[in-house]
């Protein structure tokens, strides 16, 4: 079985355990060079799951490498997605692509995303990155299977902390009752998740007796004992008259004695010295040629800089961050400044901060960190996002002051109707975090890039929804939000290091937009404006207004110091960092005054984009007022993997695409100036 000639038949390649084990091993071996070449992935779990996957793709799943859509082939979906890496060996040693190019892991338009997708990877069966989902389709497709009396098997690959997620059980059920034998799920056990321990997290045992319950049959064995995994898949596959869970007990970080068992290695990748030390513990130190690979990942990303390079718009001079010798920007991720708030507010006997497992990277951990008497008001709850929002509107109704954060596409999507409907029509007090919203969650890609989330937040009676710019506007936005402001509140902020640009001293007013005013060039790039709040402003004959919110309030500072530099335009910048409810005023002034707005998000055309459009065409005071209007932002498409500054080039919303599109709004605007004044001297005449 496995690797066989779809036209044919015939099995190409038979592995003994001997060479499945040897396979693994050097999966393992390619698996650290990827990741030091990408710079960013999980090392923790690709190590564990490797023995299962050279198992599946070697010698029990039928599958035709030169056939990858052969509709008798087996499925199998990666629904722990984050272990892409081994999912790309698996294929590879197969022969669907070659070993040597999983060295472009995360790469920019590579097709060994940082989770995995379908469309860009012939074998790679379902694009997965949102836990909890792929059991669900495996149901489907083992559905389909029975439905065109097809004999495939599909395999679903999962992990344990993924087991927090109410959908598994979901499908659990339904492929109990409706006695899916061709479904196969394989879990894999390594008892570690990012948080921790997953029984210390939220604990999911006992599994065996749960999936026995839901009417499947369950085989648990060593994960990394070769004869057993092959018996079991094996058998599973023969079929066993009900759905097969393979309980497989493993290692986290397997094979590589600093990885092994360490939760601080699941989402960080080896040091070129920590890879070569892992390669030696493997035995592999001259059997794969870490070199060549780490040449072709430098190859590649040269190509991709100068493919962004000659795609960015260029002006007198190169404007980018802390090129020029003058104009130095401090960054800070602006997450920093979420943390910051929750461990100085949190005292505050209300406050109570729920943990979604990614707590360390939004910095909702700060609350408890080195206060230890705030522990009992710090409630984990897992890879379980539906049921903490609507635990969280359960505590806001007794007087409690909840927080929850994660990812942005997992805080406001994957759970929006429990926003919706426990949290906002409730009208709940309950605090909201976006965590590395837009791109700047970089390689992770596409299922991990929230560029919808403020559609869907704006979209909601009674949230409002803040963007900060900075960590400083971050804190300041959190401190009102946690104590001061009631309701429902979204708070989005980004992950990557963006631009410091306010202080202490910057006006932050809930509700209210800022009117930012380059003055000249300085040593620091922020000492160089001056912001006030846009109720306070005079106006000051500006070319153009843009309207800014979140990172994008640095880029449009950035284009200003362009558009003055190189072309002699003023520039009237709104800092919209409340975008609901918006400052209807500050947008109507800046129209009224300019004559020349664009908007500047990072996220899909419209959250902001639509906001200012609307506020613009449904006020009487602008009827028959000409408005020149442009907007920067994501046009219409998923992510990518990618480093984030790469990112904001390829998804084209820097402060050089804001400068183009603003030099383009003021020759129409000129245009327009120059034909009023032909017709006045026209009717004149």
């Amino acid at each position: 079985m496995a690797i066989k000639n779809s036209s044919t038949g015939k099995t190409l390649r038979e592995y003994s355990i001997e060479e499945l084990k040897d396979a693994a091993n050097r999966m393992r071996g390619y698996d650290l060079v990827a990741l030091c070449a990408a710079g960013s992935g999980h090392a923790g779990g690709t190590l564990s799951i490797m023995d299962i996957a050279a198992a599946l793709y070697l010698k029990v799943a039928d599958h035709d490498p030169k056939n990858p859509s052969w509709s008798e082939r087996d499925r199998i979906i990666w629904s722990t997605g984050h272990k892409a890496p081994s999912l790309y060996l698996g294929l590879a040693f197969a022969g669907f692509c070659p070993v040597d190019d999983v060295a472009l892991l995360r790469k920019l338009s590579s097709p060994y995303q940082g989770h995995p997708h379908w469309l860009k990877l012939p074998g790679v069966e379902v694009s997965t990155g949102s836990l909890g989902q792929g059991l669900s389709v495996a149901v489907g497709i083992a559905l389909a299977g029975k439905l065109d009396g097809k004999s495939y098997r599909t395999f679903c690959i999962m992990g344990d902390g993924e087991q927090q997620e109410g959908q598994i059980w979901e499908a659990a059920m339904e492929a109990g009752h409706h006695k899916l034998d061709n479904l196969i799920g394989i879990i894999d056990y390594n008892r570690l998740q990012i948080d921790g321990w997953v029984r210390d997290v939220m604990n999911v045992d006992p599994l065996e007796e749960k999936y026995r319950s839901f009417g499947w049959e369950v085989l648990s064995i060593d994960g990394h004992d070769m004869k057993q995994v092959v018996g079991a898949l094996e058998k599973a596959k023969a079929g066993l008259g009900k759905p097969v869970m393979i309980i497989a007990a493993t290692v986290k970080g397997k094979g590589v004695s600093f990885i092994e068992n360490v939760a601080g290695w699941h989402g960080k990748v080896p040091s070129y010295d920590e890879m070569m030390k892992g390669l030696a513990e493997l035995g592999l130190t001259d059997k794969i040629p870490v070199q060549f690979l780490l040449d072709k990942a430098k190859q590649y990303q040269n190509e991709v800089d100068r493919k962004l390079e000659a795609k960015l718009p260029h002006f007198s001079r190169n404007y980018w961050w802390n090129a020029a010798e003058n104009m130095k920007a401090k960054m800070e991720p602006t997450r920093k400044g979420f943390g910051q708030s929750l461990a100085a507010n949190g005292d505050d006997e209300r406050v109570v901060c729920l943990g979604l497992d990614i707590s360390g990277s939004i910095t909702i951990s700060d609350f408890y960190a080195g206060k230890p008497e705030r522990k009992r008001r710090w409630i984990s709850m897992g890879i379980a996002e539906q049921s903490a929002t609507s635990a969280a509107a359960g505590l806001a109704k007794e007087g409690k002051l909840p927080v929850l954060g994660t990812y942005a596409t997992f805080a406001a999507a994957r759970n929006l109707d429990q926003i919706r409907t426990s949290v906002c029509y409730g009208n709940f007090n309950v605090l909201i975090a976006g965590a590395h919203g837009g791109v700047s969650v970089g390689p992770d890609g596409a299922t991990h890039q929230a560029l919808e989330d403020l559609f869907a937040m704006c979209g909601l009676p009674n949230m409002s929804v803040v963007v900060p710019c900075d960590a400083v506007e971050t804190r300041k936005a959190t401190d009102f939000l946690l104590l001061k402001h009631q309701g429902p509140k979204y708070i989005r902020f980004a992950r990557e290091a963006t631009p410091v640009v306010t202080d202490e001293h910057t006006p932050f007013r809930f509700g209210y937009a800022n009117v930012i005013h380059l003055r000249k060039p300085t040593a620091n790039f922020a000492d160089a404006f001056e912001t006030v709040l846009a109720s306070n402003y005079a106006d000051e004959q500006e070319d153009l207004t843009i309207i800014a919110c979140g990172p994008m309030v640095p880029e449009a500072m950035r284009a200003a110091w362009i558009l003055k530099a190189d072309f002699g335009y003023e520039s009237r910048i709104v800092n919209l960092h409340t975008l609901k409810p918006i400052d209807v005023a500050a947008i109507l002034r800046a129209a009224r005054e300019t004559g020349v707005i664009i908007t500047a998000e990072e996220h899909q055309i419209g959250a902001l984009a639509w906001r200012v459009s609307g506020v613009i065409t449904e006020t009487p005071q602008l009827y028959g007022v000409p408005i020149i209007t442009g907007a920067i932002g994501v046009k219409d498409r998923f992510g990518d993997s990618g480093a984030p500054w790469e990112l904001i080039k390829e998804f084209e919303v820097s402060a050089e695409h804001i400068a183009k599109k603003a030099v383009e709004l003021m020759e129409v605007k000129r245009a327009g100036v120059s034909a009023e004044e032909h017709l006045v001297a026209g009717l004149r005449e």
